[in-house]
């Protein structure tokens, strides 16, 4: 038995039960998630059972409903995993791995039902077809394409064989996914004579120390240490990027390539166990492989796919074996030992020396220029101008996780709200996953809406991962970290700038998966515009602004190493189509072999034979990444081509980038999943996409003559 500790078995008290418009954040436990859960699905049961009863192919009587018990699922189910990414405790892992079954039981339920499934065939097919929106159109036709995907046209055991293969495959997932965390928790380096960590900045020292008391070293100062390191990130990267002690930085290095591939936390069987199940779902369903099964809801294709990685690598891999010589020579000129044989625990170190050198950018130096608030502030006026809204802190209307996440609101030009959202800043490696993401609290619905004549509004949360304050100091950002903001504020802005009524279709809801980062990267480009870059980059002492040289030298900056950062990217998205494609589970060649095999065309110094990333890599075996990374270098032709649209009109005519910004947000921002995204660009840009814009961006267009 569970004990009574562990299970809230009062229903009517349970706050994921409760009929609410902002989530409890701060009252659900772990305790509430059994039992929660549980009185949910079965409520949701009855209601499936009565809708198959009488279901017409009809909105209201069919796809009302529909949402009505989609959108309780995913709001609720969206609380309790909110909360592992950004609370993680034991006892929660426990409660979600045991209902979760139930839950995925209960999806392919609804995605199987033939009931549902025929009434859609008889919309679709119906005289009324022609007369039905776009909107409407897009999520019948969308309905049919799942169903079939979720295995609704298969009979009894290969129906059974396909629900046990999404039951496993649900709980690999999250189970990759906690190794890594456990493994990225794992690894911890006191260090205790500063010479060990010469080289590393004030506030990386600082955070070191931090985590050295949290850890029970309680006199630990930046000063005198001792200090704590880590595999977080902004530990991670402040060691590959300036500790001048080559021995630390291959330890750390060695130590993250490794993550979660040895012992009770290996994720080599489950990484097998996915692609083998993937590949049998895949087979099923009647396609030849997995990426097949990914590409039937995506605007690219397996060919389409590959074609732009191959056509992107060409155009990367002279600039980045010039990349290495130049670190080579440089190197050399500093008198290091290792210039002729530079290994990669070497090539982030110099080539921030480089960079230092060449634009005489230091990233530390520029930390005291990106404070949060003003980072924040900068990115709200941006927001202004493009798209004529206004965000308002609203901190206090709706209860939070962390006593530091800020909750904001936002509104249009006459006052009235649009939406709100969550932004929960800082690194706590303790029981937050890394990275940086956003995601839906409550989506925009007509459906959902309370009183009948005015839309639900929708919610968003932003998460990131950065360096938090230290003592009396703000949290003060790399560069790295402003993109990244700006880039998640992106993916906030398509959810809640949505127009689109229907909420299954409404923000970022029905957007093809390879479209979904054009708006994140769109607005990245932001963060190099003169006049945006000036408005947030304020001392946090002085409140002088960023010197106009540093500025021109951010720019020149901007391509350092392109060639580089770009194949490390089609690395990923190359091994990732391969493993679910060509990839045999149990044949000849391990998963590892293939990543050796496809990092000779995208890597210039190859991989360790030991290197075992893939074992860490969340986005495809715990993310909704799977033969779809490649659409980070789809969405960003994109995203690149419709900034050009405003390079095109001019970025100081004020005037010209309002009316810009304003179609951005009519088309990109406002549509969602109501419209295929390659009609939404065309009606924004004019014309189809084209990788040009990217290619000059990065400097890796060939130079005429």
């Amino acid at each position: 038995m569970a004990s009574s500790a562990s299970v809230d078995d009062n229903i009517e008290s349970n706050p994921l039960l409760q009929d609410f418009d902002i989530p409890p954040f701060d009252f659900v436990e772990a305790k509430h998630v059994r039992p929660g859960i549980r009185a949910l699905l079965k409520k949701l049961e009855s209601d499936l059972d009565e809708l198959e009863k009488t279901v017409e192919p009809s909105w209201p009587k069919l796809v009302e409903p529909l949402e009505k018990i989609v959108d309780r699922l995913t709001v609720v189910w969206g609380i309790v995993n909110h909360l592992k990414a950004v609370k993680d405790t034991a006892e929660l892992r426990a409660a979600i791995e045991e209902v979760q079954p139930e839950k995925v039981k209960f999806q392919l339920r609804v995605g199987q039902s033939k009931p549902i499934y025929n009434a859609f065939k008889a919309i679709q097919e119906s005289p009324d077809w022609k007369s039905l929106n776009e909107a409407r159109k897009r999520i019948v036709e969308t309905q049919i394409k799942e169903a079939v995907l979720n295995g609704v046209s298969l009979e009894d055991d290969k129906r059974e064989q396909f629900n046990k293969i999404e039951q496993e495959l649900e709980r690999l997932s999250h189970k990759f996914s906690e190794n890594v965390l456990d493994a990225t928790k794992k690894f911890e380096k006191l260090i205790t004579d500063k010479k060990e960590i010469e080289g590393l900045p004030a506030t990386s020292l600082g955070l070191a120390a931090q985590t050295a008391v949290s850890k029970g070293h309680e006199n630990a100062t930046a000063e005198h240490g001792p200090w704590m390191i880590t595999l977080d990130a902004p530990c991670l990267f402040a060691v590959m990027q300036h500790a001048r002690n080559r021995a630390l930085r291959e330890e750390v290095y060695r130590a993250n390539i490794t993550r979660a591939s040895t012992g009770d936390l290996d994720n080599t069987p489950i990484i097998n166990q996915i692609l083998k199940l993937r590949m049998e779902k895949a087979r099923l369903l009647n396609y030849n492989n997995y990426a097949e099964v990914s590409m039937a809801t995506k605007m690219a294709t397996v060919d389409k796919a590959e074609e732009l990685l191959e056509k992107l690598r060409s155009a990367s891999w002279n600039a980045a074996v010039q990349d290495i010589e130049d670190l080579k020579s440089y190197s050399k000129s500093q008198g290091a030992l290792e210039a002729d044989n530079l290994s990669h625990w070497d090539i982030n170190f110099w080539s921030e020396r480089l960079r230092e050198s060449k634009y005489n950018i230091n990233e530390e130096e520029l930390r005291p220029y990106f404070s949060l608030s003003k980072v924040m502030d900068g990115l709200f006026k941006l927001a202004k101008t493009l798209f004529g809204i206004d965000i308002e802190p609203a901190d206090g209307l709706a209860p939070v996780w962390n006593k530091d996440v800020r909750f904001y609101h936002v509104k249009d030009s006459s006052g009235s709200p649009i939406a709100y959202f969550y932004f929960d800043p800082y690194s706590r490696p303790s029981e937050k996953r890394e990275g940086a993401w956003m995601d839906e609290v409550v989506s925009r619905s007509r459906v959902m809406s309370r009183n009948g004549t005015t839309p639900r509004l929708p919610i968003a949360h932003m998460v990131c991962n950065q360096t938090p304050p230290f003592g009396d100091k703000p949290s003060l950002m790399t560069f790295r970290e402003v993109e990244t903001v700006f880039h998640e504020f992106g993916h906030a802005l398509q959810h809640m700038l949505t127009k689109q009524d229907e909420g299954l279709v409404a923000g970022i809801r029905g957007i093809e998966w390879d479209a979904v980062e054009l708006p994140s990267q769109f607005m990245e480009n932001w963060c190099y515009h003169r006049d945006t870059l000036m408005s947030i980059a304020k001392h946090y002492e002085t409140g002088e602004s960023l010197p106009e040289e540093v500025y021109l030298k951010l720019l020149a900056a901007r391509t350092f190493r392109a060639g580089s950062l770009s194949l490390r990217q089609l690395r990923f998205a190359s091994v990732d189509l391969e493993l679910h494609t060509k990839y045999i589970p149990d044949g000849s060649e391990s998963v590892f072999d293939v990543d050796q095999r496809v990092s000779k065309k995208t890597q210039v110094i190859p991989p360790l034979p030991e290197d075992r990333f893939l074992c860490g890599f969340n986005h495809i075996f715990a993310g909704g990444y799977a033969a779809g990374y490649y659409s980070y270098k789809w969405a960003e032709v994109l995203s690149a081509d419709a900034f050009s649209a405003f390079e095109d009109v001019g970025l100081d005519n004020t005037k010209a980038v309002k009316e810009t910004g304003h179609k951005f947000r009519e088309t990109i921002l406002a549509l969602g999943g109501g419209k295929a995204p390659s009609e939404v660009f065309v009606e924004f840009r004019g014309r189809e996409p084209s990788p040009e814009a990217l290619l000059r961006h990065n400097g890796l267009l060939p130079v005429a003559a």
